[in-house]
């Protein structure tokens, strides 16, 4: 478990590194003379037809819908694990990341709502500023070295998983379309077979992966967003295999998805969707209600929240503070859960893909100018406040 938590470390700290350079090199490119090239990229048709059956979508559309899928797969495929066998396994230790989690989601909407409530369009991103982005977090973090205790390391991976897990039941219950009953059925019918094959131990990975496919296309069509299906199909990969206690489909899952995610498709959304072009835009844009009350939850909404409904669970005997942390370290990790970037991005494309080219260029200006406030006052608290030497 130690060599798979820093391997862990390790991948998502340097995947929030080249976050930011593709988020960088996005904003370069929309707002040089190339920009044409760039909105021609993501607005280029891709087509796949099996049949009647005719998936078309922009380019954009295909990395949102298809390669996230495989992301919300891996985050799946780690939730089952740490549910089973991880930290997540163990109420005590869960108690205080999952309490902090739920203020980290409802003060930060809360925040949101206030500032647009009278908004109904505006109203679907009250769900952008509550998640936090574990690679970006973890990337901060790395920059103090061996100075942050591995207890606030935990603590904040198991918040940010727990934080995951709001976001999909968020999106699932929230964030769907129009239901069609037909493709439904055909995910329900998908989902049967993954129980019979995983019921029956079937150890190969091969099958599992082809009955996904079908049900991310039935889910794609159904109107559900069609990334949920990747959780789905995680649910279902087996953990370990009976009479072969060395031998995981889902370990090995996980490890092989680990860095083709973090290093492949998590920077090609990022460079995707971070592309703000800044020609005609002043600074009176960051007090418009959108992206003020996206910025705010993330800054001010994370550290009430994740600070506030921490105290309290502690008080109330609840839960109590991680080995060798103190309040201060705490609160330099509440800035960090600020940090929403790639899931307040994904959440911002559902809530606002119907709400006119506006409000998604003003959610992503909040979403970036409340990550970075978040990440510097968070590095500048923690490098102030821990040790200057490693405990």
């Amino acid at each position: 478990m130690i060599s798979l938590f820093r391997e862990f470390m390790r991948l998502e700290s340097s995947s929030g590194i080249l976050l930011l350079v593709a988020a960088i090199l996005a904003m370069l490119t929309e707002n040089s003379p190339l920009n044409s090239y760039y909105d021609a990229l993501l607005g280029t048709p891709v087509e796949i037809r099996i049949g009647d059956l005719v998936i078309a979508k922009p380019f954009l559309l295909w990395i949102n819908d298809g390669l996230m899928a495989v992301f919300f797969f891996l985050i799946g495929l780690e939730l089952k694990r740490e549910i089973l066998e991880g930290d997540l396994s163990d109420p005590t230790r869960v108690a205080l990341p999952a309490f902090a989690a739920l203020g980290g989601m409802a003060v930060p909407a809360l925040f949101y709502v206030y500032f647009n409530i009278d908004d109904t369009v505006a109203l679907r991103g009250w769900a952008v500023p509550s998640a936090t982005d574990i690679a970006f977090a973890l990337a901060v973090l790395s920059l103090l070295g061996r100075r942050v205790p591995n207890t606030l390391k935990l603590f904040l991976l198991t918040l940010a998983i727990v934080d995951d897990l709001g976001a999909i039941l968020i999106i699932a219950l929230f964030y769907t379309s129009d239901l069609s009953w037909g493709s439904l059925s055909i995910a329900a019918v998908a989902l049967l077979s993954l129980s019979i094959m995983n019921r029956n131990r079937v150890a190969r990975i091969a099958p599992y992966l082809l009955i996904g496919v079908v049900m991310w296309a039935a889910v794609l069509k159904s109107g559900v967003h069609a990334t949920l299906a990747g959780v789905l199909l995680a649910l279902f990969i087996p953990l370990r295999l009976k009479g072969k206690s060395g031998e995981s489909p889902l370990r090995q899952l996980e490890h092989d998805l680990h860095p083709t995610v973090a290093f492949g498709i998590l920077p090609l959304f990022a460079f995707a969707n971070t592309g703000v072009p800044l020609n005609n835009l002043g600074w009176d844009i960051l007090f418009q209600p959108v992206p003020l009350g996206i910025a705010l939850g993330l800054f001010l909404g994370n550290q009430i929240g994740v600070m506030g409904v921490s105290w309290l669970a502690i008080k109330l005997r609840f839960a109590q503070l991680p080995a060798g942390v103190g309040w201060a370290e705490m609160y330099g990790v509440s800035m960090l859960c600020g940090i929403g970037f790639t899931m307040s991005l994904f959440i911002s494309s559902l809530a606002f893909e119907q709400g006119g080219p506006d409000f998604a260029v003003d959610s992503r200006i909040g979403i970036l100018s409340g990550s970075l406030l978040s990440a510097i006052c968070g590095y500048l608290w923690l490098n102030w406040r821990l040790p200057s030497r490693p405990n």
